[in-house]
C-alpha cells in the first residue's frame, strides 16, 4: 500500500484494519458460556516451546482444571491483569494449572529469548506456551488479547472472559470448576493484589487516550505536514497545534507498516494526549545496542510526571523491544502535549498506550 497518510483520518486503512484479526482490550470484557471444541488442548500440547515447565500435553492436564491465557509481553491490558494471574496461580496451585500462551502481536515478541527476558523480568513462574506461529491462538478461535479460557477437569471450555476486569467474577469461576473437579484447597473468598508500576490498574475515569499504533498500516491521527509515506526515509515536522489525540514526526524517520524508524540523531515524535499514564512500545535497532531519550509534557521536564523508564529530568534510555512508561502524572488529570527527543540513531517505535 503506497500514498500519504491523511490528517486524522483512517482513509488508507480500510483493507489493513480489516484484516486485523486480534485486538486489544480494557475493561470491556464479558464472560460467557463457550462451545468446546474437540483440539483446544491439543494444541497447547503441540506448542514449539515452553518456558518454566516441561511440555503439558492432553494426558498430563487429565482431570486438571486448567485456565488458558492469552498475552503477548507489550500488551498493557495484559500487563494491568498480571497481578491477579501470579495470585490466582499461587492460591490454586493445588489442582490449577494456569498457562500462559504467549502469541505475539510485533515482530520481535516472536524472538523466544525476549519472551524468555519478558517472563523473568515479569516474575512469572507459572507454565508458559510459546505460540509464534498462531496455531493455538487459531483453535481457540481466539480475538483478543487478553483473554481467558477455563478449561475444566474433563477438558472441556466452559467459560471465557476478554480484556480486563471483572476479577472477582473470574475466580469465582476457577472455584466452581475446583469443586466440580474434587480438587482441594483454599475456596473461600477472593484474592487482593497491591499492583505497582505498569500493572497498577488504569485511571478509566480520565482516560481519553485510546491505543494508537506508530506504524504505517495501523495508526490514526497523523499530523505531520504532508502526510506519511511508506518505506521512505524522508523529514517530518510537527504542525504548530495538534488536537487531542493527534500525533506527529520530527526528523527523518521511515514508516514502515509495523514501526518508524528513526534515520538521524534528535529525531521527535510528539503526542496530545489525556491519560494518567502514557506508554510507549520500542525498541533499539540492534540487539545489545541502546538508544538515549530525553521526553517532556508541556514543553517542560516531567519532574513528579516521569515515568518509570524516565527520571524526572525526563532521561532514559532504550536498551531492549518492550513497552516502556513514560509519563504517570499526579493528579488533577488534564489533556497534555507529549514529546519525547532521541538523542540517537535507529529507534524503532510501535505504539502508544495509555492508562
Amino acid at each position: 500500500m503506497t500514498g500519504g497518510i491523511d490528517h486524522g483520518r483512517r482513509r488508507f486503512l480500510g483493507i489493513a484494519a480489516m484484516t486485523i484479526a486480534a485486538a486489544h482490550l480494557g475493561k470491556l470484557g464479558t464472560v460467557s458460556a463457550n462451545a468446546a471444541g474437540p483440539g483446544e488442548l491439543a494444541a497447547i500440547g503441540r506448542a514449539a516451546e515452553w518456558l518454566n515447565s516441561p511440555r503439558l500435553t492432553p494426558s498430563s492436564l487429565a482431570g486438571k482444571v486448567v485456565l488458558v491465557d492469552f498475552w503477548t509481553y507489550t500488551c498493557i491490558n495484559w500487563l494491568r491483569t498480571l497481578p491477579y494471574l501470579r495470585a490466582w496461580a499461587e492460591k490454586y496451585r493445588q489442582g490449577l494449572v494456569l498457562i500462559g500462551v504467549h502469541t505475539p502481536e510485533f515482530g520481535f515478541e516472536k524472538d523466544a529469548d525476549n519472551v524468555r527476558r519478558a517472563v523473568r523480568q515479569m516474575r512469572i513462574e507459572y507454565p508458559v506456551a510459546i505460540d509464534s506461529d498462531y496455531s493455538i491462538w487459531r483453535a481457540f478461535k481466539n480475538q483478543y488479547w487478553p483473554a481467558l479460557y477455563f478449561i475444566d477437569a474433563r477438558g472441556r471450555v466452559r467459560e471465557h472472559h476478554f480484556g480486563e476486569g471483572e476479577y472477582d467474577r473470574s475466580e469465582m469461576t476457577i472455584q466452581r470448576l475446583l469443586v466440580q473437579a474434587g480438587a482441594g484447597g483454599p475456596r473461600e473468598g477472593v484474592v487482593s493484589v497491591d499492583a505497582s508500576g505498569v500493572e497498577v490498574t488504569a485511571d478509566w475515569g480520565s482516560l481519553k487516550s485510546s491505543e494508537n499504533y506508530v506504524g504505517y498500516d495501523r495508526t490514526e491521527n497523523f499530523a505531520s505536514p504532508g502526510g506519511g509515506e511508506l518505506d521512505r526515509r524522508r523529514r517530518y515536522a510537527v504542525p504548530a497545534r495538534l488536537a487531542l489525540n493527534q500525533w506527529a514526526l520530527a526528523g527523518e524517520w521511515t514508516m514502515g507498516k509495523e514501526a518508524t524508524v528513526l534515520g538521524s540523531p534528535h529525531g521527535r515524535i510528539v503526542y496530545r494526549f489525556h491519560a494518567r499514564d502514557l506508554h510507549l512500545v520500542m525498541g533499539p535497532p540492534r540487539q545489545g545496542s541502546s538508544v538515549r531519550f530525553r521526553v517532556s509534557i508541556d514543553g517542560q521536564a516531567p519532574g513528579a510526571a516521569h515515568g518509570l523508564d524516565a527520571d524526572g529530568g525526563g532521561n532514559g534510555t532504550v536498551v531492549e523491544p518492550r513497552l516502556y512508561q513514560l509519563i504517570r502524572q499526579p493528579k488533577p488529570i488534564v489533556e497534555r502535549q507529549f514529546e519525547i527527543e532521541f538523542l540517537d540513531t535507529g529507534v524503532e517505535t510501535f505504539a502508544f498506550t495509555f492508562g
